[in-house]
């Protein structure tokens, strides 16, 4: 069976006889590999550039039972150019790896397609905070994949409101801390006596927060990624909630460990 399809290119491996697989973030299908002999080191053709990772492209595939072949391919747009940038590239390597880690095999996504395709723009157009829009893309993430942490404005274990306990931030109560185990923000008893009660977590999973978090997850989770042009989170915030979203992803969705995190500095 011919078909076609528009496609990010997540990653590419060498594969025997010279051939290569190709994980392909696909429109219509989800994420399917697909086997191919383009080399684009061999064979400068635009179909061979367009298998480079970076890539949304068009790709004409052929499928035989469960196995894709590409047969041919047109790039739309290539972001190879953030291999100029050291924090583009390893901010965009990361958001790809990260997606490629915890989508199903032909799963359609067609929304988280389009917010991939959303947040690889908007990191090209970016001048700095570059770490704000990846935040608002994982969070986007976990939306999508059904994962996001309660985001009410009280306490995740004994329902306890926030407004008096962490104090009004913009009349709004502000959770002064969150659980990863818990799937969400505690108050200072719930998370004195998880600490205790579960020996396993013992403060890993437990964050204390001097920030809105629960508001800052709402936005980003609400917001196309095209209109957080201007929005940067300060610099100590946007440490402390990548480090919850890691621990988050590698908690529930139990992925961690991956090889651009490497080059992470948050």
């Amino acid at each position: 069976m011919y078909t076609d399809t528009e496609g990010i290119i997540l990653r590419q491996v060498k594969a025997t006889g010279g051939r290569r697989m190709v994980s392909v973030f696909t429109k219509n299908y989800g994420k399917i590999s697909v086997g191919t002999n383009l080399n684009e080191r061999s064979n400068k053709t635009r179909a061979a550039l367009a298998i480079r990772p970076f890539t949304y492209g068009r790709y004409e595939l052929f499928k035989n039972r469960d196995y894709y072949n590409l047969n041919g391919a047109e790039t739309v747009k290539s972001f190879y150019a953030f291999g100029e940038d050291i924090e583009k590239f390893t901010l965009a390597s990361y958001a790809l790896e990260l997606t490629d880690k915890v989508l199903l095999e032909e799963n359609p996504q067609p929304r988280l397609f389009n917010i991939l395709i959303d947040f690889l723009n908007a990191l090209e157009k970016r001048k700095g905070s570059y770490e704000t829009l990846l935040l608002a893309y994982m969070v986007k993430l976990l939306k999508e994949l059904g994962f996001l942490p309660e985001l009410n404005r009280s306490c995740a274990n004994c329902g306890k409101n926030f407004t008096a306990e962490g104090g009004l931030e913009n009349g709004r109560g502000r959770a002064p801390f969150f659980s990863i185990a818990s799937n969400g923000p505690l108050c200072a008893d719930c998370a004195a006596a998880e600490k205790n009660g579960r020996p396993e977590v013992k403060g890993r999973l437990i964050y204390p927060i001097n920030f809105d978090i629960i508001g800052v997850i709402v936005f980003f989770a609400d917001k196309p990624i095209a209109s957080l042009e201007k929005v940067a989170l300060k610099q100590e915030d946007a440490g402390l909630l990548m480090r919850i979203l890691k621990e988050y992803f590698s908690y529930h969705l139990e992925v961690s460990n991956l090889k651009s995190e490497s080059l992470m500095i948050y």
